[in-house]
């Protein structure tokens, strides 16, 4: 009777030691599945697909610091471009400073409103002058914040009569700001200024 008891206590124990066992395995294979899992879920969601001309094509998310450069030299380059493309028509002009201005702090208000008390815009409306730009290259530090820059550009000024092109550089810092609508980099200029803009040369048409 004591020996049967005492198979029946060793059984017991082996059971339970088993069970402990098969407990902790269950837990960390159900752990290692959780992991894996949420690896995968997170995979998945950096992983975008578009589709063009019939065609998926994939696309992967990437972090804000890892877009800084990129981001940064094209919103320089789009306030260019909508600051200094102007056409002969009034709403033109306001449209693409309007623009502008939500990319800038008051130092772009301030270039505008120089700009447009001196006579510019009336000018170029009376004389039916288009202007346009080209950026050639946007210089960035990201070393420093605000981030400061320096835009290199060339305009061009076609009149009735002949096609002028100006030397244009201007600097000023860039802060990060919320995104929205009218700027979709989430970055505002800051002491923007002008530090050179010069006749190049000059074409009859």
């Amino acid at each position: 009777m004591f020996r049967q008891l005492q198979h029946i206590d060793s059984a017991f124990r082996h059971i339970r030691a088993f069970s402990l066992v098969f407990l902790v395995a269950c837990t960390v294979v159900s752990s290692l599945s959780l992991y894996h899992s949420y690896r995968q879920v997170q995979a998945a969601q950096e992983r975008i697909y578009i589709l063009a001309g019939g065609k998926a094509l994939e696309a992967f998310s990437a972090g804000r610091k890892e877009n800084i450069p990129v981001e940064a030299r094209d919103h320089v380059r789009s306030f260019h471009e909508y600051f200094f493309t102007l056409d002969p028509d009034e709403k033109v002009i306001e449209a693409n400073i309007g623009r502008a201005l939500y990319m800038a702090d008051g130092s772009a208000r301030r270039a505008y409103d120089n700009l447009r008390e001196s006579g510019y815009f009336t000018g170029l409306i009376s004389a039916n002058v288009s202007q346009d730009i080209t950026v050639d290259s946007v210089q960035l530090d990201i070393g420093r914040y605000p981030y400061p820059f320096r835009c290199y550009a060339r305009q061009r000024l076609t009149r009735a009569s002949s096609v002028v092109t100006r030397s244009l550089i201007t600097e000023g810092f860039l802060r990060s700001v919320s995104r929205s609508d009218n700027n979709p980099h989430g970055f505002l200029i800051e002491r923007w200024m002008t530090l050179e803009n010069r006749d190049l040369s000059s074409k009859s048409r």
